[in-house]
């Protein structure tokens, strides 16, 4: 059975100990893929560097980092380099064998870049801009990903692709976790976040089905809206179920597995 797990937020950096922990004893039983982010980290390198991260605010009112040349730099050297990494050495303390990929490596995950986007500006009016070094994932090299894990490793991904003409690329981590998801066909999908779950009016929603996330969208914030439209295309793709949880308790995958958060079904 073939587990994807992504991590980021508070989760990364508040609990990441407890996090490998879990998913050392996981890895026992599963194949295990991990994802992970680091927005936080890099924007910490990107001002001790003297660059002051830039964000923007789409129409639909999600907030995304604006990668430029300079911010692409940091952007590569952070994750696939320090988060990425450092994560590999925790691992390898706690006796397990894993080998850490960014999304360029082997070409991992290969992206569009996006040459425009549609930005709403200080007044609240619509733009466009250059897109910068941000990318969509259009392929994925799941033969990479699944001959690592029949050797026995797990294999733990910073979401750094690849252009065609051999750019790099940042692409969004939960997107990158649905793409390997997708490719993989893998049979759950578990989301650590820095909340218990998906919560309308304060309450936490214990499952859901796919055929509801339209409507549900209308109810969550601009962040899990856009987690939840993507969840919905892995899902058809042939995964079971994504389950969105906390990552912030103890044993956060194992309680995610155990039905803790929310649940996301067919």
């Amino acid at each position: 059975m073939v587990l994807v797990v992504k991590v980021g937020g508070r989760a990364l950096t508040k609990n990441l100990r407890e996090i490998l922990e879990d998913l050392a004893s996981v890895s026992r039983e599963l194949d295990v893929v991990l994802v992970h982010g680091g927005g936080n980290v890099v924007s910490e390198y990107s001002r001790r560097l003297g660059i002051e991260p830039k964000f923007v605010i789409s129409p639909s009112g999600v907030r995304s980092r604006y990668t430029d040349r300079d911010e692409l730099d940091v952007y590569v050297m952070v994750m696939a380099g320090k988060i990425n990494k450092e994560m590999i050495a925790a691992l390898k303390s706690l006796g397990v064998s894993a080998v850490g990929l960014s999304g360029a490596d082997g070409g991992l995950l290969t992206a569009e870049r996006k040459k425009r986007i549609l930005v709403l500006d200080e007044r609240g009016r619509k733009r466009v801009i250059e897109g910068g070094f941000t990318g969509k994932v259009v392929r994925v090299n799941a033969d990479l990903v699944t001959s690592l894990l029949r050797m026995g490793y797990v294999v733990v991904v910073a979401p750094v692709a690849v252009a065609d003409d051999g750019t790099l690329l940042n692409v969004d981590g939960d997107q990158g976790a649905c793409a390997i998801a997708r490719a993989l066909k893998a049979e759950e999908l578990v989301f650590l976040t820095d909340v218990s779950g998906v919560l309308v009016d304060g309450e936490l929603v214990k499952e859901i089905k796919a055929g509801s996330i339209d409507e549900l969208v209308k109810k969550v914030g601009f962040g899990m809206n856009r987690k939840l439209l993507m969840i919905r295309e892995v899902l058809e793709s042939g995964t079971k179920k994504v389950i969105i949880s906390s990552g912030l308790v103890q044993r956060p995958i194992t309680q995610a597995l155990s039905g803790f958060g929310t649940v996301v079904r067919c």
